[in-house]
């Protein structure tokens, strides 16, 4: 039997993280828990680049561009709260459609931590309130899919 472990290291590695400007006050607390982990983790700084957009929308274009620089790895951060009309179906679908996509196609893990929340309160309970900080949470997935990869490029 092969059990693959991996540690959280990412010492060496270049990863990238996508911020959304829109619902920046809850975006900007997501992006400090995803660099906490990652500086946690190990992550020299001039490794680690944190680029900012206009919004979920356009997180998966930039991923894509990361990916084809020969990045590491992704953590895309944003925040996309349900109002009265079908565009919060279409841009947290499209979103996240667009991550998986990019994930596959480079091989690379794109973490998704954007929120698809009903209202400001559940988008602030999960940027460091009671529900925890889902910006560390896709930092932490993020560096762990990274190194099962890399064990399994090594076997």
């Amino acid at each position: 039997m092969n059990i693959i472990a991996v540690d959280n290291n990412v010492a060496g590695t270049r990863i990238a993280v996508i911020v959304s400007r829109f619902n920046q006050s809850v975006t900007s607390k997501l992006l400090v828990g995803a660099q906490d982990e990652l500086l946690k983790c190990g992550i020299n700084e001039d490794d680690l680049t944190i680029v900012w957009v206009p919004g979920a929308h356009e997180i998966p274009v930039v991923a894509k561009a990361f990916a084809q620089q020969g990045y590491d790895a992704v953590v895309a951060i944003g925040c996309v709260v349900r109002g009265e009309t079908a565009h919060f179906d279409y841009v947290a679908g499209e979103c996240c459609r667009g991550l998986t996509n990019v994930s596959l196609e480079f091989n690379i893990p794109v973490a998704n931590g954007v929120l698809t929340v009903e209202n400001g309160e559940q988008a602030y309970a999960r940027a460091g309130g009671g529900k925890g900080n889902k910006g560390a949470e896709a930092a932490a997935a993020a560096i762990e899919t990274l190194n099962v990869l890399k064990a399994i490029r090594q076997k």
